[in-house]
């Protein structure tokens, strides 16, 4: 077997880094560039089903994480104006059980700052104010050209660098995502500064062309809460914007006196584009892969798209400790590519349930789902069996 030894990955973010991550452990030397002059991440919330905490979990990471999660008791979907719940579906110690694994919310950033020092302290080689430009390949080995003119040299290379991965184009040719007519506000409030009750759960206000999500992070000390409006036009192509809260109020004014309420008490947030890709005609080509966001953007609406970088992650590292890298990187792909795709359109399907599309037939589709929860719960809850019960370690 053509052994694989050294590993490039580029990006650095959470995908990126659990990739490092798992590939260290297995012995591999990992290098992973990162544009980004220092390490962190936008202050938002993650939601963690257990399809990823148990990845997470193999890793060795379960108590640190344990200590910064917060374990909501119920996934919910309610009215923007009534509040009534239209879906109320057990998480919590519920979910552990059936899914053998925790349902956690984490801060992005600690997510992030554990894998980060973990990776540290597995060896890896994080090289920050390292973008990269271009790559060639040989019979061997994979060059990795830098921005600043540096070269690196390795057994394969992963592209984890996000929807505008520079990977992805130089294997597949330049290509713009396409806008999905959706801006999302992301923030987190200090639960001292509520003055309304939000419950322990993730919770979907769902409303005509917009919903709200809102769940505790960090332990039940802060609020996450993510806003999205449906827009015709957005030319930004910020990740960093800062967002005018007052608009973000606006928007929102007549919707219940919960959501009103924890608006009020925002002081700042990011706001961002929604952007896809079609499905990729490949994500690999002889030493070079894709992971994450490069290879199957989410949007937001099944809150998998960090759960699908990290079993993207443990799956790469598994092939790459039992095959050569085109075999391995071939395998990854028929593995991956199926229940990605899946999930996308899953994802994308369930932003016209959130948004109430066709007006009275959106509104009676969520009354549906209401009566289907009431009288067959545990047809509802098998739907996510699919997403949830998935165990890429086993």
């Amino acid at each position: 077997m053509d052994q694989v030894k050294q590993v490039i990955i580029a990006g650095a973010g959470i995908g990126g880094l659990t990739a490092a991550l798992a590939l260290a452990q297995g012995g591999r030397q990992v290098v992973v560039c990162e544009q980004a002059t220092q390490l962190g991440e936008v202050g938002a919330g993650l939601q963690i089903s257990p399809n990823a905490s148990k990845v997470l979990r193999a890793l060795g990471l379960q108590g640190r994480l344990q200590a910064l999660a917060f374990e909501p008791q119920y996934a919910s979907i309610r009215d923007y104006r009534s509040g009534e719940y239209y879906l109320r579906a057990p998480l919590g110690k519920a979910a552990e059980f059936r899914y053998r694994a925790p349902y956690w919310h984490l801060h992005r950033a600690d997510l992030h700052a554990v894998l980060a020092e973990a990776c540290q302290s597995a060896g890896v080689s994080i090289r920050l104010n390292s973008p990269v430009m271009s790559y060639q390949q040989e019979a061997d080995k994979v060059v990795l050209q830098l921005a600043n003119g540096e070269t690196l040299t390795g057994d394969v290379l992963i592209g984890a660098d996000g929807i505008r991965s520079k990977i992805r184009e130089h294997l597949l040719g330049p290509e713009q995502p396409t806008f999905m007519g959706q801006v999302a506000w992301r923030g987190v409030i200090p639960v001292d500064d509520l003055a309304v009750a939000i419950k322990p759960e993730a919770c979907v206000w769902a409303g005509p062309g917009k919903h709200l999500v809102t769940y505790y992070v960090s332990g039940g000390k802060q609020v996450n809460f993510v806003a999205v409006e449906e827009k015709a036009v957005w030319r930004s192509e910020s990740w960093r914007e800062e967002g005018d809260i007052s608009h973000l109020r606006h928007a929102f004014a007549d919707w219940h006196p919960q959501v009103t309420g924890l608006l009020d008490a925002a002081k700042s947030s990011f706001i961002w584009s929604l952007n896809a890709r079609a499905e990729l005609s490949k994500w690999h080509d002889n030493r070079v892969g894709l992971l994450g966001d490069a290879c199957h953007p989410m949007l937001p609406f099944m809150a998998q798209g960090a759960a699908m970088a990290i079993e993207d992650a443990y799956v790469l590292a598994k092939q790459l400790g039992e095959h050569d890298v085109p075999t391995a990187l071939m395998n990854y792909e028929a593995i991956r590519k199926p229940r990605t795709t899946k999930i996308q359109q899953m994802s994308a399907a369930n932003a016209g349930l959130y948004h109430m599309h066709g007006g009275v037939l959106g509104k009676a589709k969520l009354k549906a789902m209401q009566l289907a929860t009431a009288v067959a719960p545990k047809i509802i809850q098998s739907k996510l069996d699919f997403v949830y019960g998935h165990d890429v370690t086993s």
